[in-house]
């Protein structure tokens, strides 16, 4: 029988805000959530497109950047503004507890979380932790993390790491347990939320040259504009292809997909994980505090991926690929131990491990 985490409904926020990288954690976190507690979501407008306005209880705390010096007076006294906004949200939906999923976004919120003395969660999806739970873990109960190796953790808050298997939907769990069937070896190409214009560019003529000498199907990410520009391109090449925009429904594209090239993203690596799918990692080589290089690396440490820095992605991704499809040793030990790391990773285990560390006193 279930354990009762709840013996009344609590009251949540979840902030959030900016990339899907940022908003998809919150929204698998609402997941686990939302049948034993009230709780609605505070977004800036960025993050609004990866909401449904129909599904969550949107709040709108549009924190603007503080990257610019010159308009760092005036973005400070709007953030001042912000947290008096945030303040009387929390008082007027009688929030017990707030849950950040990181982000300059979330400024506003934690530190009138603070004031009132709400019980504050933070989520560090990353390898290295990111500045703003930097910022607040003096102040956070817990910190959920995917590791407790998190680059860049203080010593002195390190007990309050609790780490969890990576968040990823329920669907995703089911949908693992599927067996792929392809006819012929099916390559996903992700850029994430943001997209990548390397992949668009770069990759297209190097495909068609592997197909030359193996059959190749392609689902491939791209941006709105580029979708038939990509698509009559392989179709007059011949290559069978499946192109999409950013899709809310990744998981489907990658139960279809014998491998994947992607960005490094925590999600998206997530879900390829759970769905047994290895990848090519090239991570973005600006990202913050190199945190995507660090996300790829810990797949790679488990010997569950291949890595190709994007400097020398034209040189070396053709024969990487061409590597994997002539010799399925690798690849197939690559799966074997990606089922490894998620040995007994299940939905329940990660939601109750959650539920209890919430109802801690």
């Amino acid at each position: 029988q279930k354990e009762k985490f709840f013996n009344m409904k609590k009251n949540f926020l979840i902030s959030t805000g900016g990339s899907g990288g940022h908003v998809i954690p919150a929204k698998i976190l609402f997941e686990h959530l939302s049948k034993d507690a009230n709780v609605i979501i505070s977004s800036d407008k960025r993050g609004l497109k990866y909401l449904e306005k129909d599904i969550y209880q949107i709040h709108i705390i549009d924190t603007p950047k503080l990257n610019n010096i010159f308009f760092l007076p005036f973005s400070l006294i709007i953030i001042f503004f912000l947290i008096i906004k945030s303040f009387f949200l929390l008082k007027k939906r009688k929030i017990e507890e707030i849950f950040s999923i990181g982000g300059y976004m979330s400024l506003p919120i934690v530190i009138a979380a603070r004031i009132l003395r709400l019980k504050i969660y933070l989520i560090e999806p990353n390898q290295v932790l990111g500045r703003a739970n930097k910022y607040f873990l003096n102040s956070c109960k817990r910190i959920f993390c995917y590791t407790d190796q998190v680059k860049n953790f203080p010593e002195i808050f390190k007990k309050k790491i609790v780490t969890i298997k990576p968040l990823v939907t329920q669907k995703i769990y089911k949908l693992s347990k599927s067996e792929k069937n392809n006819d012929k070896f099916s390559l996903l190409i992700v850029g994430g939320s943001q997209g990548a214009n390397i992949f668009d560019k770069n990759l297209k003529d190097i495909i068609v040259s592997i197909s030359k000498k193996k059959p190749i199907k392609v689902i491939q990410q791209t941006n709105e504009k580029n979708i038939s520009i990509l698509a009559e391109f392989y179709k007059k090449n011949q290559i069978e292809n499946k192109i999409f925009s950013f899709d809310m429904n990744l998981a489907g594209k990658i139960q279809q997909a014998d491998l994947c090239i992607t960005r490094s993203g925590a999600s998206t690596l997530a879900e390829l994980s759970i769905m047994n799918t290895p990848f090519i990692a090239v991570p973005l080589p600006n990202s913050k505090d190199n945190h995507q290089l660090e996300n790829a690396n810990f797949y790679k440490d488990n010997d569950c991926c291949w890595i190709v820095e994007q400097k020398d992605f034209e040189e070396k991704v053709e024969d990487f690929i061409i590597s994997i499809l002539n010799n399925k040793n690798d690849y197939l030990n690559k799966k074997e131990n990606l089922k490894k790391l998620n040995y007994q990773n299940t939905w329940i285990n990660v939601n109750q491990k959650i539920l209890k560390i919430i109802n801690e006193n």
